[in-house]
């Protein structure tokens, strides 16, 4: 308790909070480090705790026994609970899901609360004045609290409540000025139906792991579909005549004109689970011949901060890319189609870059994940805001890093290769099949050889292939001839390895669980400067890149083929030979 006591005593530039203290305290944790992440954390609008486990610096497990010593309070596996016995309606779901914390009894006139942050006040304060009960805490793991506050305390209705009205943060760069025909109009979309529906459809889409949700008006029908790792799945057919106010709906939250249905708009809005979760979404609308098609992207912050590992990469193919970031100047390029992964790609180099002595300015349409620490700007061509005028800003900035979101045109490509050719490292995105094609893309767009042979220092090409259900995945029996036929070797069927196929259960979708990244990751050699400084093909591209162990999109897939993380049907739907 002496540690407790001394709290208060300790003094710092920053004002730490008590759980930062007793780290600090404990000898956990330097005090330079703490502040650190604390300004992280304030700035990233996350909480301390939340920021601390995240980023490495203490572990749950190191953290729970330091704060069960430091607070004298007992220490609890939770992995022993069972959570269809823990009591519900002590607490309010809100005020679990804020803090973290979870009602594991009640004792007389005081409830037993875990947690594992006991010096919270705020918390205490709360669970006081909405219970009228004392308190008494005992101390476990973040992780496996976050799981269980997820697991007990959450009900589809409860979630909803306490994700919209007052935690809806929604995007300020639009206009504030409403004219009253939308003022009007916003009081007769507050309809509860229409409200409940939509609510529904989000937590929906957010617990199914949706990247996309798509509402889609046709003549006599209404359709809902959600995008579930990759493949798009009809949820719920409405009343078509739901379809008028739930758009309006969508677009007042969103900050959009609801009195303007003939052209296409983009907007964004943000949700707040608590203080260490926000997820961002971008929303998007057409107008179809029956009414107004909106289709809102699942924009998570936390996909950006998995690490490099959590990707995919293979070892070798790790190591060429981090090599290629960690150079001063130069380009590295990642292609795929809409929807393979290349921003969270991007953002995980940006990740690993963005530190307190390098500037990093980002150009997007639009920003879609926040960064903190790096300067991102959206585009806007109806203000004149486009990808030329920012990177030519940009340049006047004093730049160490530049990330453009897509080279679309021989200005933006130009203004790029420039950068990159006078000490700065600009990563970017195209739209190609793989990254051999990509050089002749470049070169198809109208920029000459030398440029091209001279800035890019490496390219990633990617797919995202469905992963099996490690749960229900059942060995195929696959003939030979079949698996030679798909692209495997010879030598590579040797028996050491099985694949498997996709049987389905009730833990994943038609046998497959969550996604897998393919790539194929080329650094651009002295042997392929000499092709692209000749005009070659991409064909030579490619076949000096398999010279150099650079292996193409198919053999990557069969790898993951081999290691059982996906099925050899699977990789052959997502690449070619």
């Amino acid at each position: 308790m002496a540690a407790v006591e001394s709290l208060t005593k300790e003094s710092s530039t920053v004002a730490l909070p008590g759980l930062g203290r007793a780290l600090v305290i404990a000898g956990k944790l330097g005090q330079k480090a703490a502040e650190d992440i604390f300004t992280k954390a304030k700035s990233g609008r996350t909480s301390f705790i939340a920021e601390l486990t995240g980023s490495g610096a203490v572990s749950p497990s190191d953290l729970a026994h330091t704060m069960s010593t430091a607070f004298a309070a007992p220490l609890l596996d939770l992995e022993a609970i069972d959570t269809q016995r823990l009591p519900r309606g002590l607490l309010d779901a809100k005020i679990c899901q804020t803090y973290r914390i979870v009602v594991l009894s009640k004792r007389n006139n005081r409830l037993i609360v875990a947690t594992a942050d006991p010096s919270d006040q705020e918390a205490a304060e709360k669970i006081k004045f909405s219970t009228q009960m004392g308190v008494d805490w005992v101390i476990a793991e973040y992780d496996k609290l976050s799981k269980l506050v997820e697991a007990s305390t959450t009900t589809a209705s409860e979630a909803m409540e306490s994700i919209i009205g007052e935690d809806f943060e929604f995007d300020e760069s639009s206009a504030d000025m409403q004219s009253e025909t939308q003022d009007a109009a916003v009081s007769e979309v507050e309809d509860a139906p229409v409200v409940k529906f939509l609510q529904k459809m989000l937590l929906d889409a957010f617990s199914m792991r949706a990247s996309d949700l798509h509402f889609e008006p046709f003549e006599h029908s209404y359709r809902v579909r959600f995008r579930v790792d990759g493949e798009l799945r009809e949820i719920a057919s409405p009343p078509v005549a739901i379809k008028e106010k739930l758009a309006a709906r969508i677009k007042v939250i969103s900050k959009l004109d609801i009195s303007e249905k003939r052209v296409p708009q983009d907007g964004k809005m943000k949700l707040k689970i608590g203080p260490d979760r926000v997820i961002d979404f971008r929303v998007s609308t057409l107008p179809t011949m029956f009414g107004e098609k909106i289709v809102i992207r699942i924009l998570d912050p936390s996909s950006a901060k998995l690490g490099i590992d959590a990707l995919g990469y293979e070892p070798a193919e790790k190591e060429r890319l981090l090599d290629a970031i960690g150079r001063p100047y130069g380009m590295v390029l990642v292609t795929g189609p809409t929807g393979s992964g290349k921003t969270v790609s991007l953002y995980t180099c940006l990740n690993i870059l963005n530190k307190a002595g390098v500037n990093i300015a980002t150009a997007e349409d639009p920003a879609e994940i926040t960064l903190p620490g790096v300067n991102q700007v959206s585009m806007n061509e109806k203000a004149g805001m486009t990808f030329s005028v920012a990177l030519k800003a940009f340049l006047r900035q004093d730049p160490d890093i530049i990330m453009v979101g897509e080279i679309r045109d021989i200005e933006t490509a130009d203004i790029s290769i420039k950068a990159a050719q006078t000490g700065h490292l600009v990563l970017s995105t195209l739209h190609t099949n793989d990254a051999p094609t990509t050089l002749t893309r470049m070169r198809n767009m109208g920029i000459a050889p030398f440029n091209i042979a001279s800035s890019v220092i490496l390219i990633t090409a990617q797919r995202l292939a469905r992963r099996l259900c490690p749960n229900c995945k059942k060995p195929a029996d696959i003939p030979r001839e079949t698996l030679i036929d798909a692209g495997f070797k010879e030598h590579d069927i040797d028996g050491s390895w099985t694949p498997y196929r996709p049987v389905g259960c009730s833990m994943c979708t038609n046998g497959y669980k969550g996604r897998v990244g393919i790539y194929q990751v080329m650094p651009i050699t002295e042997e392929i400067q000499r092709i692209i400084l000749r005009d070659g093909t991409a064909l030579e591209i490619a076949e000096q890149s398999q010279r150099e162990g650079v292996n193409s999109l198919r053999q990557s897939g069969l790898y993951k083929v081999k290691l059982g993380m996906t099925s050899v049907e699977e990789v052959l739907g997502c690449t070619n030979v």
